[in-house]
C-alpha cells in the first residue's frame, strides 16, 4: 500500500486542527454560559488533552479565556475580529439600533445572510428593558423562517433565492414585504417569541435585515414595521 506523502499528512493534520479550533469558537458562541473542558471536548468529539492544546492556542491569540474555575468563554480578541465583519454596515446600523431598542423597549439587531443562515451581526438591548429577549451577535437560524429570514429573502428576490438552490420555496410572506416594507413572525425561531424585520438593500453589502425581537404578541406590528422600514432606509443612506 502506498502511503500518503508526509507533506499531505501534515497539511491534513493542520487542516483538522484548524477546523477543531473554529468549531470550538462556534460552540462557545452558541453556549449561554461558559463551558468546562469536559463539555468542550465532548462537543468537539476529542480527548481532553486535544481540547487543552486547542484552547492554549486560542488563548494565546486572546480568542478565549478561562476563569478561576477553569471554565472557558470567548475573549476580547473575538470582538476585534467581529468588528471587521461588514464594518460599514455595523457602523451605519449602530445608531439606529440604539434608537430602536430604547424607543421600542426591545432588542434591536441586524442579521446578515451567511450561506443558508441568518446570522446576527450586531445587536443592542434596551437601556431599561429588563425582560428584553437577548439576541447575541453570532446567533443564527435558517434563512427559511423567522422575520429576519423572510426579510432577507425579500432582499434577495425570487431569482436570487432560486439561485441559492435551497430547495425551499420562496415564502409568500417575502412577496408581501415589497408591499408592506416589513415582515413578521411568531413562534418560528423560539416558542413564545415574535419578531419584525425590514430588509436592508445596499450595494456591496451582504443581504441583511434590521429587526426587533420580543416575547409574546399584542404589539402594534404595523407601527413597529413602519419604524423598522424607516430605519432600514436610513442605514442604506449611510452606506451610499
Amino acid at each position: 500500500m502506498i502511503g500518503m506523502p508526509a507533506a499531505d499528512t501534515a497539511t491534513g493534520s493542520l487542516s483538522q486542527t484548524l477546523s477543531r479550533g473554529l468549531r470550538a469558537l462556534e460552540l462557545l458562541a452558541e453556549s449561554e454560559s461558559p463551558l468546562t473542558i469536559a463539555e468542550l471536548s465532548a462537543g468537539l468529539g476529542v480527548h481532553r488533552s486535544i481540547a487543552y492544546r486547542i484552547l492554549r492556542t486560542l488563548e494565546a491569540h486572546s480568542l478565549v479565556r478561562r476563569d478561576d474555575a477553569g471554565r472557558v468563554s470567548p475573549a476580547p480578541g473575538l470582538a476585534a475580529l467581529a468588528r471587521g465583519v461588514s464594518r460599514d454596515l455595523q457602523s451605519a446600523a449602530l445608531p439606529e439600533l440604539t434608537a430602536l431598542a430604547n424607543e421600542l423597549t426591545m432588542t434591536a439587531f441586524v442579521a446578515v445572510l451567511d450561506g443558508t443562515d441568518c446570522v446576527t451581526l450586531v445587536s443592542v438591548e434596551p437601556r431599561h428593558g429588563r425582560t428584553a429577549v437577548i439576541q447575541r451577535p453570532g446567533s443564527r437560524h435558517s434563512v427559511t423562517y423567522g422575520a429576519p429570514g423572510i426579510a432577507v429573502q425579500a432582499s434577495l428576490g425570487e431569482e436570487g433565492w432560486a439561485r441559492m438552490g435551497t430547495g425551499v420555496p420562496f415564502r409568500a410572506e417575502a412577496r408581501l414585504v415589497a408591499r408592506d416594507g416589513y415582515a413578521t413572525s411568531h413562534d418560528e425561531v423560539i416558542d413564545g417569541v415574535s419578531s419584525v424585520a425590514a430588509p436592508i438593500r445596499a450595494a456591496g453589502q451582504l443581504p441583511a435585515a434590521v429587526s426587533v425581537v420580543y416575547f409574546g404578541g399584542g404589539k402594534d406590528e404595523h407601527a413597529i414595521g413602519e419604524r423598522l422600514a424607516a430605519s432600514a432606509r436610513i442605514i442604506e443612506s449611510e452606506l451610499l
